[in-house]
């Protein structure tokens, strides 16, 4: 963090200073186009009301500047006058209206594909467009006085649905098109004939002419089987331009095929494109804009207040997609600041995995990520995995997430959260343990680990209803969790106060262990299958020019050998053991899982659903139990009365109030919503 003197230079240094003779640029201008009260001006709490700011903000990067030169093809982006690169971002903000209130930290929710996630996360709320009273749920970050900030990173992303986007460059060889080889895989559903090859509101880049015509496709079963070329006269690759607006620089590209697809089977569309955005202007925009708002730099800056800044402190939240963009954010150096200083002070990475993204190289894809039966071979799961610096055996490289911020003496405090789930499908064990599943890693001292056990990805609804997989998804709340740590983190990085300790399976209690060998134990329940397959990653060759100009010659890439990834060892109901278990895990009506298998009528039976766990009831009682069969012991001869269960749940709850992972007020709405879910079953 920049220290007191370091900052009042930056601001005396914006204030005399115009803009354009920076040699450093950050944000240079923030353009505000709605500034109101939120929520009809209603108070939380000590805080008050809130305001809500809606416009852009407007950045310009120097490509030979050092803090810039980890942004792939930054140099060959169009410049204006002055040398440099020119892009905008959305920009949203729900701030106090009178920022003496405020708690002076800034939470800065990475959105997911142009979705804002913090106030479904942390208030029960939440909306794309927030300006209501219901939007802001229960009103916890806004009664706790932070500054919430949305801006657009993701140059991919296609306008509508109130997403925020960026305005990426895109990169010309001197004045020529740049054309490349782009690999798209996609598995359709049942009855199928046309679908699109990038998903979740994603352009695809455009094809050559010479990429139409030799553009292949082929399909497979499963990952493991080899691809079968899909004869031209089959289908038909389509390309459409979806909008207007002079920021979308992606169409939507299709594959129709008359005689329907396969349900559940892979497809791989390989075609050559020109015109490759500058994807990793995402990572400089929130780190200038972040760097902005704590130096009080940038024209029209609206938290600056009587010429001074309002923020002292900043946390980085982003959730899947956005966790993986923080872990990059901070493995690639981006949180140092053109001026040398720190941007965030503390970051949570949720349900991240051990991913990285497909953030910063030419035709980069924002919105992929590796999955077990979805999404492979592209570049997301790749070493380093740990926050600790290691050496890989497999590629022979030496390296960590937190090296350069330590090098540059700009490392956060980190809390990396997970579900169950991410052990399944997101390699969520090679953050903690070496890339060969042997040993636990030695965690850096700023770093926390905490495995919500009994969860997946995101929380299932309630009451459950029938998905994709061969049981119910995971209900298992872990926003309780999210809640109590984003406090803990800003006491840590305020004053020092030492964060609950970290909760995780490990190798060396043998809580940890082989996925093959997690479900020893695990009850035989009727009609339940026990997973066969995982999520693991492998060290994929890309070409010659990956490594050093993160450049992708290999289409598809070339496997060079398998990351080990272990999962958590269960008990005897088939609950996870040495996690952080939610109430309702620790008492529990039911098996909860990280995993769950795909159903027959979607295709590829048995695979795992993707980032999906299991919900799976326990008898109601001794008859039920019997006559199904079930191993497990029945909810009525578990606690005799809703009375017993009820007083279990509470005291379940007391001992994570006691030990830090619980709020007060969590605890009585968790106590009342359970027993008003399990009622029923002593009916």
């Amino acid at each position: 963090m920049p220290n007191q003197m370091h900052l009042a230079f930056r601001i005396c240094f914006c204030a005399v200073v115009c803009w354009a003779s920076f040699a450093q640029a950050e944000a240079v201008r923030f353009e505000i186009t709605r500034r109101e009260p939120f929520a009809n001006g209603e108070s939380f709490g000590q805080t008050g009301p809130y305001e809500t700011i809606v416009g852009r903000v407007y950045f310009a990067l120097d490509p030979e500047l050092r803090q810039n030169r980890a942004v792939v093809d930054l140099p060959l982006a169009p410049r204006n006058e002055l040398g440099k690169v020119e892009f905008w971002a959305d920009l949203f903000i729900l701030a106090p209206a009178d920022s003496t209130k405020g708690n002076g930290a800034l939470l800065y929710d990475v959105n997911n594909r142009g979705n804002k996630l913090a106030l479904g996360m942390f208030n029960y709320g939440g909306n794309n467009n927030p300006t209501t009273r219901e939007h802001a749920g229960d009103g916890f970050l806004m009664r706790h006085g932070y500054t919430i900030v949305w801006s657009g990173w993701d140059g991919e992303l296609l306008p509508g649905g109130d997403r925020l986007r960026l305005a990426a460059p895109v990169a010309k060889s001197g004045g020529d098109r740049i054309t490349g080889q782009v690999r798209c895989e996609f598995i359709p559903s049942p009855g199928t004939k046309r679908m699109v090859v990038t998903w979740a509101n994603h352009g695809s880049y455009r094809p050559t002419d010479k990429g139409q015509r030799e553009a292949t496709l082929t399909i497979r079963p499963r990952t493991a089987a080899p691809r079968v070329v899909v004869p031209r006269d089959r289908w038909t690759m389509l390309v459409a331009d979806v909008s207007s607006d002079a920021a979308t620089q992606l169409p939507n590209v299709e594959v129709e095929m008359p005689a329907g697809m396969q349900a559940g089977s892979i497809y791989e569309l390989i075609y050559e494109a020109a015109d490759p955005l500058v994807i990793g202007v995402g990572f400089t925009s929130v780190r200038d804009l972040i760097a902005a708002f704590k130096a009080g730099s940038g024209a029209g800056n609206p938290l600056v207040k009587e010429g001074q800044p309002t923020i002292r402190r900043a946390h980085g939240f982003g959730v899947s997609q956005s966790g993986r963009f923080l872990r990059e954010f901070l493995y690639s150096g981006f949180n140092e600041d053109e001026w040398g200083g720190q941007v965030f002070d503390g970051l949570i990475p949720h349900v991240a995995g051990g991913g990285l993204g497909s953030f910063n190289h030419r035709f980069a894809q924002p919105t992929r990520h590796s999955n077990q039966h979805d999404h492979h071979d592209y570049p997301p799961d790749r070493f380093p995995f740990a926050y600790e610096t290691q050496t890989d055996p497999i590629s022979g490289q030496t390296d960590g997430i937190l090296r350069r911020a330590v090098e540059s003496k700009t490392a956060p405090l980190v809390m990396h959260t997970q579900s169950a789930a991410e052990y399944w499908t997101r390699s969520g064990s090679l953050p903690h343990t070496d890339t060969l599943g042997v040993h636990d890693a030695q965690v850096p001292d700023r770093v926390r680990f905490y495995t919500f056990g009994g969860t997946q990805h995101g929380p299932s609804g309630w009451p459950l209803q029938p998905g994709s997989g061969q049981t119910l998804s995971n209900p298992g709340d872990y926003k309780p969790f999210l809640r109590v740590l984003l406090l803990a983190l800003d006491r840590w990085v305020k004053d020092g106060t030492v964060p609950p300790p970290s909760v995780y399976p490990m190798i060396g209690d043998g809580t940890l262990v082989d996925w093959r060998h997690a479900g020893t134990g695990f009850p035989n329940i009727p009609g339940v299958n026990y997973p066969e397959i995982i999520q693991q990653p492998s060290w994929l060759d890309f070409g010659p020019r990956w490594q050093t100009e993160r450049i992708i010659d290999f289409q598809p890439p070339r496997f060079r050998g398998d990351y080990k990834v272990l999962a958590p060892r269960c008990g005897p109901d088939g609950n996870e053991l040495g996690c952080l278990l939610p109430a309702e895990v620790a008492v529990p009506v039911a098996t909860y899982t990280g995993w769950n298998l795909r159903k027959a009528d979607i295709g590829a039976e048995g695979q795992l659903v993707s980032l999906t766990g299991s919900y799976i009831p326990f008898p109601r009682n001794k008859a039920e139990r019997e006559r199904t069969g079930d191993p497990r012991m029945s909810v009525q001869e578990r606690y005799g009365s809703l009375d017993e269960y009820v007083r279990q749940f509470s005291q379940a709850c007391d001992n994570l109030l006691a030990r830090g992972y619980l709020l007060e007020e969590d605890t009585a709405r968790l106590n009342k919503l359970h027993r008003e879910r399990v009622a029923v079953l002593f009916d």
